[in-house]
């Protein structure tokens, strides 16, 4: 009997991807021998700020990080496909996840293993997404940590019921069923701010005394330069 394809999504505005971004795929890749990654640079995302990158040159800046996750994993030994995947950007209207969910669940059939990967940040604020309730429907979710955000579930609210019933310490448990359950992850433990870098390239450029290197990798840091990308706070 075939074994299921396991596919791990990161989301996300990207604007820039950073080494937090691409640590949380790198540990999800190997906690869960993950087959393929797919790394999805909203198109519309109707929650952030109006004043983002335009979504091409997003993308642009996705396939360079693209480039050092694949280094990251490789360095490890671990060689999956890592793709960047322009299903929100090639899609009209506003970018709801569950509308990408769907597609994917659509494009890879009912048997793969679709895990999406994201924060406790985005967790906490999943009940303002769009049909969010039915995430589950398509995807596992796999939250990592964040150290400045206290993950609080309330079983009283809606949200916190949701949790509670689908939650799950136990990696192997997303392994069971293509789709279902939310894994609270308790190893990693990463926080870097897209806002923060932006801010750090408009005040400072792009100096060897910051640590900005730290905190993008190379690729995208050289495309940023390239561009001429952050010149003013946003």
């Amino acid at each position: 009997m075939t074994t299921p394809e396991k596919i791990g999504i990161l989301g996300g505005t990207f604007d820039p991807p950073h080494w937090a971004h691409l640590r949380v795929a790198a540990h999800f890749a190997r906690l869960f021998q993950l087959d393929r990654l797919l790394l999805i640079p909203s198109g519309n995302p109707w929650q952030k700020s109006a004043f983002i990158t335009p979504p091409e040159t997003r993308y642009q800046l996705t396939q360079a990080a693209a480039i050092a996750l694949n280094r990251l994993l490789g360095d490890e030994g671990i060689q999956i496909p890592i793709e960047v995947d322009r299903i929100e950007l090639d899609r009209q209207g506003p970018s709801y996840t569950i509308d990408t969910a769907i597609a994917l669940r659509q494009r890879y059939g009912s048997t793969t293993h679709l895990i999406w990967l994201m924060g406790a940040d985005s967790l906490m604020q999943i009940d303002t997404w769009q049909d969010w309730q039915h995430l589950l429907k398509e995807v596992h979710l796999a939250v990592a940590r964040r150290p400045e955000f206290a993950l609080t579930i309330d079983p009283q609210s809606e949200l916190g019921r949701f949790i509670q019933v689908h939650q799950t310490n136990d990696p192997h448990v997303l392994e069971l069923a293509p789709c279902g359950s939310i894994y609270l992850d308790q190893m990693l433990d990463m926080y870097l701010s897209s806002i923060a870098i932006r801010k750090q390239l408009a005040t400072g450029g792009i100096n060897p005394n910051t640590p900005l290197a730290e905190q993008i990798p190379s690729e995208v840091l050289d495309l940023v330069e390239k561009l001429g990308l952050y010149s003013q706070s946003r």
